[in-house]
């Protein structure tokens, strides 16, 4: 069936991504050169849907004043904020004066691809129907068990899941719905949880890729499908530079005495160079500045971040508006080739991954000679002085110092 009406769920912060969501809502994380909101909405439209009811809550004027400037192409957005009650239930809930018929419930910060929403609406039948796709590892996610088609049950990160098919925060629902929502009560953390009312639901399994970013290293992967379906384009200016693989250049852009190798996206009125290195899958936002022998190397690089001396940033997420000394270098490999450990939140966890460089808040600055070692955390608003080496995270708005143990002799003669 056709629908052309969704609710988005974007009040969310997203604590585990943490430095990056103290100055933006998770669904705000840039990747691609825009915003994982704005991926959602492309998707929405190209599925079908005119109106897109945006619910919001924390930090909503980055979201509003973007999409101000950035309206998507052939799609109504509604902002809602979300009152006083917490979960996914609550924030649909806030829809009901504003839908009109049948409509998609999203999640704002779901990576996946507009081919999945239209089976999800071919697909609708009854009340409620629901994405579920197979998973590697279903322990990391709330899964379904199925039973003739719909719903039978739900387990929540269960340590030895029964179903490898997880819940992927896509949904259909009639308008009847809602009479259902204000009847549930809040779970043991105080939320109003949607999955109260999945059981029965159709079951809607889809192949395509899709992803819920629930750690920061997960953005690679987001970013780099992202890049992956966008076609080559070279709008700004490239000199005297060689280009291997797929460049996305933006108006305004300039790559000069510079190698690029790999699959790039550089932003609006971004200049790189001379002598600049980008590699891997890298994504770098508006008016930064890569130069005199930088090397990015699969990373994600926010608006407004300069790199302009002997720097090396690799594996690494930069938050909008950080400044690197000449010579700061991040680390993003153990001598023991291990996975890498992070620590998110207090809680140590095994990224699996063996390259992973620095996740690193907005308007952070880095003096000259620092360096970071592989997995480390550093918050927004950090000054880094000359010299550190940071081998632990750093708390937001902290001012890191070296001390040093001069010892000053004459010398004879």
């Amino acid at each position: 069936m056709a629908i052309s009406e969704a609710v988005v769920l974007a009040a969310g912060e997203g604590k585990r991504l943490r430095p990056l969501t103290y100055t933006r809502p998770k669904c705000m994380i840039e990747l691609a050169g825009k915003p994982i909101l704005a991926h959602v909405l492309e998707n929405l439209a190209s599925a079908g849907v005119k109106t897109a009811h945006v619910v919001v809550k924390y930090k909503k004027e980055t979201i509003t004043e973007y999409f101000g400037k950035n309206p998507i192409s052939g799609l109504k957005l509604n902002f809602i904020e979300q009152g006083a009650k917490y979960g996914t239930a609550a924030a649909f809930g806030e829809a009901e004066k504003h839908v009109s018929g049948a409509f998609f419930g999203v999640a704002g910060d779901i990576i996946t691809e507009a081919s999945a929403l239209k089976k999800l609406a071919y697909s609708h039948s009854g009340e409620v129907s629901a994405c579920l796709k197979s998973v590697d590892d279903p322990s990391e996610y709330g899964t379904a068990i199925v039973q003739n088609g719909k719903i039978a049950s739900f387990e929540e990160k269960a340590k030895h899941p029964k179903s490898a098919l997880a819940n992927c925060s896509l949904y259909t629902f009639e308008q009847s719905i809602f009479e259902k929502i204000k009847k549930i009560k809040p779970s043991s953390r105080g939320e109003y949880e949607i999955i109260d009312l999945l059981k029965g639901a159709t079951a809607v399994e889809i192949s395509e890729y899709w992803l819920d970013m629930g750690m920061p290293w997960q953005l690679f992967s987001a970013n780099e499908f992202l890049l992956s379906k966008m076609p080559e384009k070279r709008e700004g200016t490239i000199e005297n530079s060689t280009i291997k693989g797929k460049l996305i250049l933006e108006k305004g852009a300039i790559i000069h005495d510079s190698y690029i190798e790999g699959t790039v996206y550089v932003g609006k009125n971004t200049y790189i160079g001379p002598h600049a290195y980008i590699r891997g899958t890298t994504s770098i936002g508006d008016d930064c500045g890569i130069g005199d022998s930088t090397t990015l190397k699969n990373s994600i690089i926010f608006d407004s971040v300069n790199a302009k001396h002997l720097t090396y940033i690799g594996d690494s997420i930069i938050g909008e508006n950080c400044n690197f000394g000449a010579a700061t270098q991040i680390a993003n490999f153990r001598f023991d080739s291990g996975s890498i450990k992070a620590k998110v939140n207090d809680v140590v966890i095994d990224t699996k991954r063996n390259k992973l460089g620095a996740i690193i808040g907005a308007n952070t600055k880095m003096g000259v000679l620092s360096s970071v070692m592989p997995g480390r955390i550093i918050g927004d608003g950090c000054w880094v002085s000359a010299g550190v080496v940071v081998e632990e995270n750093v708390e937001r708005k902290t001012h890191v110092q070296l001390k040093q143990n001069l010892v000053h002799r004459k010398l004879e003669g």
